[in-house]
């Protein structure tokens, strides 16, 4: 199963555009989807220690855990990932570890398109995450109303749903390997 997670809060994401438009290519490759949406997780801010025991914090880590892979939207906010995102990841932790990650980002413009590599780096130094190389970064401009209008950011999403899945049934066929 794969986990498509929507990192934004605003209701008018452009982020959660991509999430639900990579969850649909994944429908399109018959592959199962979860999809959480962040808005509707009463996540607290992580203190390091008594907010993992939050019940929201417990069922996000368990949702990571079952995912065989996982794709990751979030909004570019002053030229880095948003604090949902990193607050996310810091309630789930060690239930990323090993799994494939895809990012999809929404930014304004595109000064901001290596945002993603401090949290790329985070994720394969502290949880051994297989971080695809490629990304969906779209702009301001690829978007009209709650639409997607640019062809390549689609392309962009199916290639990448394509990855994942890909990558997953490779770490899930390693990781049996080293069971038997």
């Amino acid at each position: 199963m794969i986990l498509v997670i929507s990192c934004s809060h605003h209701p008018e994401s452009r982020s959660r555009l991509l999430a639900k438009a990579a969850q649909q290519s994944l429908h399109n490759l018959h592959a199962p989807v979860d999809f959480l949406d962040l808005r509707t997780v009463d996540l607290p801010l992580c203190d390091g220690h008594a907010s993992y025991d939050h019940p929201s914090s417990m069922k996000a880590k368990a949702l990571v855990e079952k995912a065989s892979g996982i794709l990751i939207a979030m909004p570019i906010y002053n030229y880095g990932t948003n604090a949902i995102t990193k607050n996310f990841i810091e309630h789930t932790g060690k239930a990323w570890q090993r799994k494939p990650v895809g990012m999809l980002c929404a930014a304004g413009g595109k000064g901001s398109y290596m945002a993603l590599i401090p949290l790329a780096g985070s994720l394969m130094l502290d949880f051994h995450c297989h971080v695809l190389p490629r990304h969906v970064y779209a702009t301001s401009d690829q978007f009209e109303n709650d639409q997607i209008t640019d062809s390549g950011v689609q392309e962009r999403i199916d290639l990448m749903a394509g990855d994942i899945l890909w990558l997953a049934e490779a770490v899930a066929a390693r990781k049996h390997r080293e069971i038997v």
